[in-house]
């Protein structure tokens, strides 16, 4: 991009999962120079940051160090005068509690091309999250939302006359303002809400009234939280939807009272109630985890493998200096795509070089991958494995002599592959074109939803991804956790023999071993 060229954009992330991002917003991440972003932001977005993406993280927690505001004025001004396409990524919505006015002025002082993206507050989710309605025609005329990160400054007796409250960043000072509504009019009885995490699969929400609610909160860490007051909170068991998974009815910890319950029926998405853990590489983008939550499912994804370069690059490097020897190339995985053409353009070639040599693929999306360096595959074998690529071969009746390239993973691969194709004459150079192991930890998060309960279905890819969930589950579980009650799910044949392995069980097949087909394969189980 040019210098003078460039543009910022003030984007609200939503509430958290990345589910509730606009469409706007994800647009303009894909096409990010450079992302400047807060603190509960979900992570997961980063997966739509195009390659090469400058990523700066500037959030503000309270107690903790943060990035001064004039230094993120000025890393907005400098990258979008550098004709940058910059992202200012903010959780919820920019004008609400954003500090965005600080930002805007400085870019308007500098003639920066701005523009700001609204985003879903935490304000207006948690409460619709929570089957908790802001307004009523009989019970509430209209609600005021407020920070109380500083109480001190608020004007209580004003507050205490409306309807419904809806408090922001007023987790750390629950007491006070529990008193001064007290103190100002409101009843011991008024109903309350503390919604922990909204729209995150780790949601909780504590029930009382504004006499028992510290009680039933007592000791429990409530920050990052939207607090409700009013007599909407006790309509919420009335509301509450029928098809409620036994997970999202779990996350209400302290429930205020034992109310008949009236609900609506609605209708859902086959995957609806269901929290769905993917098991995939460090950084790898999910198409998978768009394709369940378009089903309805809420999704988290554990990074069980970590790509990095082979020990040595020379056996590749000296099989593309001859690259005119080979009459086939073979690839298995988007991640030998990747690796493979990388490693080419290193080497000061392109795909020109490739002129004469013939490319096979195994599975759609390593055609894609292919495809996306604009490049045809010349064989896709019909079913989506390895072994499916030997024995549909267009060569398979005249193999002797046949000169093979297979770039391929360095470690733990499949050796059937070179083993049929070498039996049947052909000359098969094997090139380690990257390495993979097991990330070094699960994230926090992803234990604590485990040891929970709170997934019901673990899905894996691979039989590396199998291997290595097992590895570090056991490093992080306690030695009491088991899968006996979650759904393992497999990709295909070779992974549900890792699952058998591991946990002596597979619940899921594919029929089609691709993405689509395991995403498939769980709309029919759950059905």
């Amino acid at each position: 991009m040019q210098a003078g060229r460039g543009k910022v954009y003030l984007v609200g992330a939503g509430p958290g999962d990345m589910a509730y991002m606009t469409m706007r917003g994800y647009h303009l991440l894909t096409q990010a120079d450079v992302l400047i972003y807060d603190a509960l932001v979900d992570d997961r977005l980063f997966t739509w940051l195009p390659p090469g993406c400058l990523k700066l993280d500037v959030g503000k927690r309270g107690g903790k160090s943060s990035t001064p505001q004039a230094e993120i004025n000025q890393l907005l001004v400098k990258h979008g005068l550098n004709g940058q396409q910059v992202v200012r990524l903010k959780s919820g919505d920019p004008f609400i509690f954003g500090r965005c006015t600080a930002e805007m002025q400085a870019l308007i002082e500098a003639n920066c091309p701005f523009e700001v993206v609204p985003g879903i507050s935490s304000a207006l989710a948690a409460p619709l999250l929570t089957s908790i309605p802001l307004t009523d025609p009989v019970l509430s005329h209209g609600f005021a939302v407020f920070s109380a990160h500083a109480p001190e400054i608020l004007n209580w007796e004003a507050l205490s006359q409306i309807d419904t409250l809806v408090v922001l960043m007023g987790a750390r000072h629950l007491s006070e303002i529990v008193q001064q509504l007290q103190r100002w009019g409101r009843s011991p009885q008024t109903p309350i809400a503390v919604i922990r995490w909204a729209g995150q699969p780790q949601q909780q929400h504590w029930i009382g009234t504004l006499m028992t609610i510290e009680q039933n909160t007592a000791r429990q860490p409530l920050s990052p939280a939207v607090i409700v007051v009013g007599e909407v909170v006790g309509l919420r068991p009335f509301l509450q939807s029928p098809f409620s998974s036994d997970n999202e009815k779990q996350r209400s910890v302290a429930p205020m009272v034992d109310l008949p319950t009236h609900t609506v029926p609605s209708i859902q998405l086959p995957l609806h109630g269901k929290t769905i853990l993917v098991t995939r590489s460090a950084g790898q983008s999910s198409q998978f985890t768009a394709l369940l939550q378009q089903q309805g499912a809420t999704v988290l994804e554990m990074p069980a493998l970590q790509l990095e370069p082979p020990s040595s690059w020379q056996a590749l490097d000296q099989a593309i200096a001859r690259l005119s020897e080979f009459n086939w190339l073979v690839l298995t995985s988007t991640n030998g795509v990747d690796y493979f053409f990388d490693r080419l353009a290193s080497s000061g070639k392109d795909a020109r070089d490739l002129a004469g040599v013939k490319i096979a693929v195994v599975g759609q999306k390593t055609a894609a991958s292919l495809r996306q360096r604009g490049l045809q595959p010349d064989f896709i074998p019909p079913n989506f494995v390895a072994d499916a690529l030997v024995e549909h071969f267009p060569d398979r009746d005249r193999m002797t002599g046949i000169t093979i390239l297979f770039p391929r993973v360095e470690t733990g691969g499949r050796e059937l592959l070179v083993q049929e194709f070498t039996a049947q004459g052909a000359i098969v150079t094997e090139a380690a074109a990257y390495q993979s192991g097991c990330a070094s930890a699960i994230e926090p998060e992803i234990i604590a939803a485990l040891e929970q309960g709170a997934i019901d279905i673990i899905t894996f890819a691979s039989s590396k991804t199998v291997n290595c969930f097992h590895q570090l589950s056991q490093a992080a579980l306690p030695s009491t956790w088991t899968a006996d009650r979650v759904c393992i799910a497999s990709i295909g044949p070779q992974t549900s023999l890792a699952c058998q392995q591991v946990f002596g069980r597979v619940d899921v097949e594919a029929s089609e071993y691709t993405l689509e087909g395991l995403t498939n394969a769980l709309v029919d189980w759950v059905s």
